[in-house]
């Protein structure tokens, strides 16, 4: 992508709209929506993102990436959906919730916010912004992207319309799951969802993220999603990504875990023709815990990247990672993972797993995790296995009667059945099995 214009910031009264070749993306957020502030935020971001140089094969970040997938050209900013109750008719998840946001091209279309306990704040990001400034600026987007995206995080920064913010004061348990649909319709449509969560001292909950496209069509996304957790809270946060096979897509984490605070973060990726997901896990209190889970099916070409760090900055804290993936035809995953204890962190357990089940030979894996140790007295376990199909188990299903096909269907369950074991939620498990068995064709 070669930038056409020069990064010169425009006033508050012009639109964002720098040429650049192929891109067409035409903004800005309405000044009634959001604070004047952020308005001026998003402009410094949109010089950024010009700025910051496109990403190359020599960037470490990078490496085994197909850059060529990684194609603005000719995206333009989401308009309103034609059809707002179709969607909301569609946005069919849970059985039971305690609340739900569903967004439709970066445009909230309905809430329903009535089963939260009192003080728990579910808004629009814009609207957090002008009521919860101090708040909303203490979390949005605080901590340096530092995987790889940073210039994908500046073009959602700019480009943000909308969103979803939770606040749960302090002690406040959220009982049943709050549930978050983004939704993407047009053919080259790019969206930019977002989800902010912060939990005071003590307080639970449990939020999936639903990213979804309307139909087949080709689209792009920026995700961002900032996870703030204060002492002794939990977090299960859940990511279904189902966009169209057609869709580029960034998800982009940072997690940042107080004293005794538990973070279990899933991500399971269904869609996409090119996925770049990074997540950033900060331990920063003693006793802190983070969990890291992914599930990725990969068929047809697919290339499915992920970049994950877990950063341990205290003593006495655990971070989990298991990455499961699943190749079929010519599909491509890579993982890079470093854990970092950091000094004084004495007394860490870090653990870091990748399995790639390999269904063709033609599918191809790359795995590079890595280890950084600055403290002493520390626990830390790193590696990544590829396998094809158990001989064993298929030949038991087969002298049973199942056909080949749904035989291996099932053993890929199996496999990814162990990651969401880790959630430790049976009802959370059966329902995001649910959802597993649909996508396998069980």
């Amino acid at each position: 992508m070669t930038l056409m214009a020069s990064p010169e910031v425009p006033t508050a009264d012009t639109i964002l709209s720098f040429p650049t070749e192929g891109i067409t993306l035409v903004p800005p957020v309405p000044t009634a929506t959001w604070p004047e502030w952020f308005r001026r935020d998003q402009q410094a971001a949109w010089a950024d993102f010009l700025k910051i140089p496109q990403p190359k094969r020599t960037d470490e970040p990078w490496r085994f990436a197909n850059l060529k997938a990684i194609n603005l050209a000719d995206f333009t900013q989401a308009t309103a959906v034609e059809n707002k109750a179709a969607l909301v008719a569609r946005s069919v998840g849970f059985n039971d919730v305690a609340a739900k946001l569903i967004f439709a091209n970066e445009k909230l279309i309905q809430q329903q916010v009535g089963g939260l306990p009192e003080g728990v704040l579910l808004l629009s990001l814009e609207e957090a912004a002008r009521e919860h400034e101090a708040l909303f600026k203490q979390h949005f987007m605080s901590t340096p992207v530092r995987l790889g995206s940073k210039k994908f995080a500046a073009l959602h920064r700019a480009r943000l319309r909308t969103g979803a913010f939770l606040y749960v004061p302090k002690g406040v348990v959220i009982e049943q799951p709050i549930e978050i649909w983004h939704w993407v319709e047009g053919e080259n449509t790019a969206i930019f969802p977002h989800t902010l969560i912060v939990l005071d001292e003590g307080a639970s909950a449990t939020v999936i993220d639903r990213f979804v496209s309307a139909s087949d069509e080709r689209s792009l996304a920026v995700a961002v999603n900032d996870l703030t957790l204060g002492a002794d809270s939990r977090l299960t946060y859940v990511g279904v990504q189902d966009w169209s096979d057609k869709t580029t897509a960034f998800h982009l984490n940072t997690t940042e875990v107080a004293r005794n605070g538990t973070s279990t973060a899933l991500q399971m990726n269904f869609g996409g023709t090119y996925i770049r997901g990074e997540s950033d896990s900060h331990l920063l209190g003693e006793g802190s815990r983070s969990v890291m889970l992914s599930i990725n099916p990969a068929s047809a070409d697919r290339e499915i990247d992920q970049r994950t760090f877990q950063d341990h900055f205290a003593p006495r804290a655990t971070s989990d990672l298991l990455y499961h993936n699943a190749l079929s035809d010519a599909a491509r995953t890579i993982f890079a993972g470093l854990i970092k204890v950091e000094e004084g962190a004495h007394e860490t357990d870090a653990y870091q797993k990748v399995r790639n089940l390999m269904l063709s030979d033609e599918a191809e894996a790359n795995s590079m995790p890595g280890l950084e140790i600055l403290a002493d007295n520390v626990r830390c376990t790193h590696g990544a296995t590829s396998g094809e199909l158990n001989e064993d188990e298929l030949f038991y299903m087969l002298a049973r009667g199942i056909p080949p096909q749904q035989a291996a269907q099932l053993i890929v369950r199996g496999f990814f059945g162990t990651v969401l074991g880790r959630l430790e939620n049976p009802t959370l498990e059966e329902q995001l099995g649910q959802i597993l068995d649909r996508k396998l064709s069980l």
